[in-house]
């Protein structure tokens, strides 16, 4: 999993395959879903990611089994 941030448009990104994205469904307005052909989950993307997220803890990792 990968995890980026565009602060200058305040879009989060969070790859989940690196397969590539064929499409793109919107799950609520500035939440869109990227999929491949037979709909598999590539990524997200989160706009206003600022409005939606703690960014400060956006990119810790923490493992829960």
């Amino acid at each position: 999993m990968k995890v980026s941030y565009d602060k200058e448009h305040d879009i989060a990104y969070i790859q989940f395959s690196t397969k590539k994205p064929a499409g793109a469904i919107e799950i609520e307005e500035g939440v869109v879903l990227d999929t491949t052909e037979k709909n598999e989950l590539v990524g997200m993307e989160i706009f206003d990611a600022s409005k939606r997220l703690p960014l400060e803890s956006l990119f810790e990792v923490k493992v829960e089994k």
